[in-house]
């Protein structure tokens, strides 16, 4: 018989009714889900404006938060538009001092009689102080406490960061007891020993906060490890499996391994690191048993990741892999991942940064259920990544991480550390003259002065690249469109072509186009094809891959298209990137037209060529250019709208053209105001732009010699008579004279041939008329008939 209590007396809906008053209770107002905090602060959560307003909290107001094990602490509340409704942002600190991880449940509630504390005993934990001297209040506890009214409870943790160091304090004591908000006149006392920590006390374990620019990825990560690990039961009320195995693919350096490490301690599940090399036994069977312990091991600990490191060195394919050990691994490998119960809590993670090499049968649902790929960051990822890696740092005020952001176009979150940890030894470069070198610590107050400033980053920005590229020289060109003299119609179809769509993609969307592939340059040597390409990718501000057509080819088969291919490649991971193929024409003549081509490599390079252009998707900026001054041997496939889009004739430099060259070239030397520029462009009718160039280095040249003599002669006149040393004084200022320039014509040359400039006109005429309508199209004159 049911008690009048039980609601399913009432009924038969009654047990609907229990379900909808444990969920309500659930969701009672005051109890919210655990978020990732944008706001680093130790003292402050975020709540949407809407939950605080139904809590009745205001922004600024003192809260108590209660999470797991009895645990406690007070924060003052802000109000975030981007939190979602039911969830509450907090940092890594405030979370350990509840002892929750994201995900979980804690309730706030109002806490309005926190009074103001008359003293505070506060002591850092002994293996963050190590190495530093001096006053820890003044360096650390001063300016932390100077910056906002902050609550504090007895017996938290808190991390203050300084001077490139975080240190931790936990608080020992408060007066009043339990909590208080340290004002400007509490008393902070900071004597004492250093304290030891308590073994769930790590603050400084890898969480999702240390983990940037990998936002969706995270978020599908959370979905298929978190759920499984901390709600089994979710799969099992379901009625499907769930997932066994995440495979993470992407260039070395962008964060698989440090992704798995914070899911692992997010999520408090045992993590088992394999290192894929390690588990390799010289003795038969003893590779497998190895493999074997690993699992029973995680098995045991459950709820566990196995993190597989590097899973290409012990899976490879077994058809192309011709050690027997590696095939057993691999069997090995399949049989224990179907052989996880799926009750068992194990999660198989592997990283690779080559997925296509590893054995298709683990490819399958059921061992590696989703494949996530993480790839380079993109310009808001790399800010994330910037953000993280600066936390502990001592910025100057001058520091814009957003332009940072900007120049480091294919930088990983391995290359954006590296570009921090330079900056940093920069500015320690500058104070060791103040550092002690044989002292075994360093004074607080000298670390506290050391701030990374905009000129350090910039120094560091010199030396970097992207890691995706160190063996290819890959370059952000230091060419501007001032070093280019006229040209002004290439330069802005160039602009059109290649600046716009990196600048402006939004227009590109609003206008459903997708942005040109490439262009082609060609025309007489010497008139600036290169150097305009290099201009572009400065512009831009885009990675510069310059190829050298002939060092493509080698003599081993298939060896030359894997060169295109790894180029493309490598060019697709440091978008935005200006591909520049010089002398194209060495690899991409007509088909069929290479006599004595041994085996037709010449031909298969240009298909690869053909077909990794069409492969190019609009979302990696990549633009290729292409330069020659044969163009009529070019295959014409290279050549149509889709590939090379833009056929671009570089001619001769007209008059205009000529004084600007002149300009360009002599803008840093000293002329002399007799030299008259015009006169010697309109004297140079039909030279290069490369020719005028080496007309400008002579005279140059004879000005240095000019100026050496001079100054021999000066000294000899000294030693024979110190007192004409001050007549001497007022000797003229050293220029490039117009004799200097007279002298350097005589031996000007013509590098291009009137021949020459015939054959080229012929060929851009010729072009014109196969491509173009001319004037005379004008669609309104168009009849159409039946």
């Amino acid at each position: 018989m049911a008690s009048q209590g039980d609601p399913s007396s009432s009924d038969p809906k009654g047990k609907k009714d229990y379900s909808t008053a444990i969920l309500e209770r659930k969701k009672s107002p005051n109890r919210l889900v655990v978020d990732e905090a944008t706001n680093d602060d130790n003292s402050v959560v975020a709540l949407q404006p809407d939950t605080m307003e139904r809590l009745q909290l205001f922004r600024g107001d003192t809260v108590l938060l209660k999470g797991k094990k009895r645990k406690d602490t007070i924060c003052i509340v802000l109000a975030d538009e981007t939190c979602e409704e039911p969830k509450i942002r907090m940092n890594k600190v405030v979370r350990k001092n509840l002892r929750v991880r994201l995900g979980d449940v804690v309730s706030v509630h109002q806490c309005p009689d926190v009074k103001y504390g008359k003293r505070v005993h506060i002591l850092p934990i002994d293996d963050t102080v190590e190495g530093i001297t001096g006053n820890l209040f003044d360096a650390f506890l001063k300016p932390y406490f100077l910056e906002a009214y902050r609550p504090l409870r007895k017996g938290d943790l808190f991390l203050v960061r300084g001077g490139m160091r975080s240190v931790e304090f936990k608080v020992i004591e408060t007066d009043p007891a339990e909590y208080c908000i340290v004002a400007p006149d509490t008393e902070i006392f900071c004597e004492g020993e250093p304290i030891k920590r308590e073994d769930e006390e790590r603050l400084d374990e890898v969480g999702y906060d240390d983990v940037g620019g990998v936002r969706k990825q995270m978020a599908q990560i959370r979905e298929l490890v978190e759920l499984p690990l901390r709600h089994p039961q979710l799969f099992k009320s379901i009625g499907v499996k769930p997932p066994k195995g995440i495979l993470l693919y992407g260039p070395p350096g962008s964060g698989k391994t440090l992704i798995a490490r914070a899911v692992a301690n997010e999520t408090g599940a045992f993590f088992f690191l394999i290192n894929g090399p390690e588990i390799m036994s010289k003795l038969a069977g003893e590779s497998e048993s190895n493999l074997r312990k690993a699992f029973e091991e995680a098995e045991k600990n459950a709820p566990s990741i196995i993190f597989i490191d590097e899973i290409d060195s012990i899976a490879p394919k077994r058809e192309k892999t011709h050690g027997e050990v590696e095939r057993r691994i691999v069997s090995q490998l399949l049989t224990l991942m179907d052989g996880l119960k799926s009750r068992a809590h194990v999660i198989v993670m592997g990283a690779t940064n080559r997925p296509n090499s590893i054995d298709p049968a683990l490819r399958r649902f059921g061992r590696f259920d989703r494949e996530i790929d993480i790839g380079v960051p993109d310009e808001v990822g790399r800010l994330e990544v910037l953000r993280i890696h600066t936390k502990n740092m001592k910025l100057a005020e001058d520091v814009d991480l957003e332009h940072i952001a900007k120049d480091t176009h294919g930088y990983v979150g391995a290359d954006l550390a590296a570009l921090c940890t330079e900056a940093a030894l920069q500015c320690i470069r500058e104070k060791m003259d103040i550092i002690d070198l044989e002292d075994e610590t360093i004074d607080a107050e000298i670390l506290n002065s050391m701030a990374v400033s905009n000129d350090h980053f910039k120094t560091a920005l010199g030396t970097s690249n992207p890691s995706a590229l160190r063996e290819t020289v890959v370059e952000v060109p230091n060419v501007s469109w001032d070093d280019i003299g006229g040209l002004e119609n290439v330069k802005r179809e160039l602009q059109e072509t290649v600046q716009y769509p990196v600048e402006h993609p939004e227009k590109f969307e609003k206008f459903g186009m997708s942005p040109s592939k490439g262009v082609l340059f060609y025309g007489p040597p010497g008139c600036g094809k290169t150097l305009l390409a290099k201009a572009i990718a400065n512009e831009c501000q885009a990675n510069f891959i310059s190829v050298k057509g002939p060092e493509l080819l080698t003599m081993w088969f298939g060896e030359s298209e894997a060169n295109v291919r790894e180029i493309f490649d490598k060019a697709r991971q440091s978008a935005p990137c200006v591909l520049f193929f010089d002398e194209l024409d060495s690899i991409a003549t007509q088909r069929g037209s290479s006599v004595g081509d041994a085996g037709g490599a010449a031909d298969r390079v240009l298909n690869q060529l053909l077909t990794e252009m069409d492969g190019m998707n609009a979302k990696k900026t990549v633009f290729i250019i292409g330069a020659t001054n044969r163009p009529d041997i070019i295959d014409p496939a290279l050549l149509r709208p889709g590939r090379l889009d833009q056929l671009i004739y570089i001619p001769l430099p007209d008059d205009q053209s000529r004084l600007q060259i002149f300009k360009a070239c002599l803008r840093k030397s000293p002329v002399a105001k007799d030299v008259d520029l015009n006169a010697l462009a309109k004297y140079t009718q039909g030279f290069s732009g490369a020719d005028i160039t080496e007309i400008c280095q002579r005279a140059c040249k004879y000005a240095i010699r000019e100026n050496i003599e001079k100054d021999i002669e000066r000294e000899r006149r000294r030693k024979d008579n110190p007192e004409a040393m001050e007549e001497d004084e007022a000797d003229e200022i050293a220029e490039i004279k117009a004799a200097h320039f007279e002298e350097s014509m005589k031996y000007a040359r013509r590098s291009v041939s009137d021949a020459d400039i015939r054959k080229y006109q012929a060929f851009a005429q010729t072009l014109q008329q196969s491509r173009g309508f001319g004037s005379e199209f004008r669609l309104d004159k168009i009849e159409c008939g039946e």
